[in-house]
């Protein structure tokens, strides 16, 4: 290889080309998260819109790859003046954001996503996205052939700057608009940036800057490389639904995952080898202990699980990527290399986002993208005795990986004919251990170590897995997430990710009839539906964002109106129609039943058409933001009567919205309170601890409450807090300790 920065260039020059392609890569993964926030009002705040808005983001970056590679074939000083002009008219989209379109009340994130931000960003995103491959060619052009590939590090230490630069500066300290200006200013200073580099290229190319001359790939390296490039991208994408399911799906989180891929593409391609060779030693030890764990799962840490799972991704990452870097071709090869890995992103995007919620009824991408990752990984022994095993000619070796197989296939055999003999939740450890030893000893040697971990994969969660796919409608997946129905002595579950969202007692029709967990009757949303009566007549109308089982219907009564808000059709097959679950069926039999975001549904409702709304939208443990902002207050209001009760739901295990809705009704002039619900030891098997905040525009409703049950207490909000609106919100402020 040749010298990575050549004497010949000047520093200014050389700190040019650096500073263009930070700043090209800067603003391209700036604007995901940004323009993803964005859209949380207008499509919703499932983990899915996330890995959607990502594949968008992969596609337009093959296409921008493949344009640089074309444009490789004309003279250095051509390209850039065609570059040039393709930025300028990139540049009619400016100021970024998204374009002004009214989405159906049925809007599916699915199809509106990629619709919506294609429309919205693509020119722009397609125009930066090639900034890195063509950078990277002009320098080697303007370099004398110095080679391009250290500054790919440099442009992903961007991106990865550019992605954490949001949810830690930009979205707290900005609002939106001013976020788009932002972007609209860097993108002005890119193309200035990019004339810069234009003047710096040689004026006669010779023929090696024009056409390439080293060897091509084969299409054997060609495919090694896309296999080295779709399993951390699919990974990547599943980390990001693993994450943001279980805490809340919000900017912060969904760029830990990417922000990750990007810096293992920093360490791989660095000019200093050493923590790239480091970590792709030792990947091999975290894929099989850290594969283990994640499948084997710990839901009563979910934070410690999104750390390991976190660290896994890295690991895995930084390893294929550094296989990547060592198959790396000449300079003159550059763009059809970078092609080859954007193509190979691209498919694990729609492997991850697209195919596997069709096909699988869990996350079964997970682990298979782990196993694929131990088959492609790099592999050294990890002392030499384990080398003399495996490496050894004659029978040595054929008995080692027997032994492995016989073993494998003894503690399967235990796991499916006993299963809780030492794969129960409480006996885990010493299998592991077990699994564990004989995994590091096949480090190095391919064949066992596949072995070793696919069986590590099946034992710990795969067969549990497995068990439960094969119970006729025990799951069901859909674009929103992952639903299990658990069927227990007496109890049926609802859980989507870690988290319950519904329990309902079984045996008699007054057990099917009764409310539990977070709508318990000591709740504060059955206090509130058992006043309604007393506050609107025989006659109430009542809203429900969120239908989950259905088990608010049981508070329904004759003569009332009742309407739910569901966004995902999957959930309304659990509650209605599968017969898992028959709150509906014991309570109110033919329930209307919005499909949709219910923030666009409820805003082509007519006004003042509830008197209740109880807001129960849940992505997991966590309410969608775009459903607690001050715009969304209004259209609650809208449609509620002025003596209205709007009930929402707070419980969180990871952040204290109690401010957010103290801001937004000070905001809008609401009166509210709060109910913080904890069951009695005699009601704790049925019930859940909740916290409710009840708001009303007519302080009289409130006091209604308050006179019928003292446990309401008022909303404090905090000081110096500012609430949500589209335009603004960070969660910073309101993580728990």
């Amino acid at each position: 290889m040749t010298d990575p920065m050549p004497r010949a260039m000047p520093t200014s020059s050389r700190m040019l080309f650096v500073a263009t392609i930070l700043t090209g890569s800067f603003l391209l993964f700036l604007v995901q998260p940004m323009i993803a926030r964005m859209a949380l009002p207008r499509l919703g705040g499932a983990p899915a819109v996330w890995n959607s808005a990502m594949l968008v983001y992969q596609a337009l970056l093959l296409a921008g790859y493949a344009y640089a590679h074309w444009l490789g074939r004309v003279r250095p000083r051509a390209q850039a003046a065609i570059h040039i002009g393709v930025l300028v008219v990139a540049a009619l989209w400016l100021p970024i954001g998204l374009i002004a379109m009214d989405l159906p009340a049925d809007a599916q994130p699915a199809v509106w996503v990629p619709w919506l931000l294609g429309l919205s960003i693509g020119p722009l995103f397609f125009a930066v996205s090639a900034q890195a491959p063509l950078v990277q060619r002009w320098f080697s052009a303007a370099s004398g052939g110095g080679d391009p590939y250290a500054l790919y590090a440099a442009s992903n230490f961007g991106s990865f700057a550019g992605l954490i630069a949001y949810p830690l500066l930009v979205e707290p300290l900005m609002a939106t608009r001013s976020q788009s200006l932002l972007w609209s200013g860097g993108y002005i200073a890119l193309i200035a940036l990019v004339a810069a580099c234009a003047t710096r290229l040689p004026r006669t190319a010779s023929a090696e800057h024009v056409a390439a001359t080293s060897p091509p790939a084969s299409r054997g390296r060609v495919l090694h490389w896309i296999a080295l490039a779709l399993v951390p991208s699919g990974l990547m994408l599943a980390t990001s639904t693993y994450i943001t399911t279980d805490i809340v799906a919000m900017p912060l989180l969904w760029v830990l995952p990417l922000g990750l891929y990007l810096l293992s593409f920093t360490v791989a391609f660095a000019a200093n080898r050493e923590l790239a060779d480091l970590l792709t030693r030792i990947a091999p030890v975290t894929i099989l202990m850290f594969g283990g764990v994640i499948m084997g799962g710990y839901s009563e840490g979910p934070l410690l699980s999104a750390g390991i799972a976190l660290t896994l991704l890295f690991m895995i990452s930084v390893a294929l990527h550094t296989a990547m870097y060592r198959l790396r071709p000449a300079p003159d090869r550059l763009t059809g290399f970078y092609l080859a890995m954007s193509g190979g992103g691209v498919l694990g995007g729609v492997f991850a986002a697209l195919i596997a919620p069709v096909i699988f009824d869990w996350t079964y991408e997970y682990p298979i993208l782990i196993l694929a990752a131990g088959m492609l990984v790099p592999q050294q022994f990890l002392t030499p005795r384990f080398r003399d095993l495996w490496t050894t000619r004659g029978v040595t070796r054929h008995v080692g990986l027997a032994i492995i197989v016989v073993i494998f296939a003894v503690m399967i055999g235990m796991r499916t004919a006993l299963p809780d003999s030492l794969f129960g939740e409480e006996r885990q450890g010493p299998a592991f251990i077990v699994i564990a030893t004989i995994g590091l000893i096949t480090i190095g040697a391919w064949r066992p170590y596949v072995i070793a971990l696919a069986g590590t994969l099946f034992l710990f969660g795969g067969y549990h897995s497995l068990m439960l796919s094969m119970q006729p409608g025990a799951r069901v997946r859909s674009y929103f997430g992952v639903y299990t129905i658990r069927t227990k002595p007496k109890v049926n579950e609802l859980d989507h990710g870690t988290t319950v969202h519904g329990v309902q007692l079984r045996g008699s029709v007054a057990r099917e009839r009764t409310p539990t967990t977070y709508y318990a009757r000591g709740s504060g949303v059955g206090r509130a539906m058992e006043a309604l009566a007393g506050l609107y007549g025989a006659n109430a109308r009542v809203g429900v964002v969120g239908l989950g089982t259905g088990t608010l219907a049981c508070y329904a009564q004759p003569g009332q109106r009742w309407r739910f808000y569901e966004i995902d059709p999957a959930v309304v097959r659990i509650a209605r129609d599968t017969g898992q679950f028959s709150y509906l069926a014991r309570c109110l039999p033919d329930p209307v039943i919005r499909i949709g975001d219910a923030r666009i549904t409820l805003g082509h409702e007519p006004a003042n058409d509830l008197d209740l709304l109880a807001l129960d939208a849940f992505s997991s443990d966590a309410v969608p933001m775009h459903l607690i902002t001050r715009e969304a207050f209004a259209t609650y209001g809208r449609v509620l009567s002025h003596d209205g009760l709007l009930l929402v739901h707070v419980s969180n295990r990871f952040i204290d919205l109690n401010p957010v809705v103290a801001a937004a009704a000070a905001e809008g002039g609401w009166t509210a309170m709060q109910m913080r619900y904890r069951p009695s030891e005699l009601d704790k098997d049925m019930a859940t601890r909740s916290d409710w905040i009840a708001l009303s525009r007519n302080p009289a409703s409130i006091a209604v409450l308050k006179a019928q049950d003292p446990d309401w207490a008022p909303l404090v909000g905090r000081a110096g807090f500012t609430g949500w609106t589209d335009d603004y919100s960070t969660i910073l402020p309101l993580l728990k300790r």
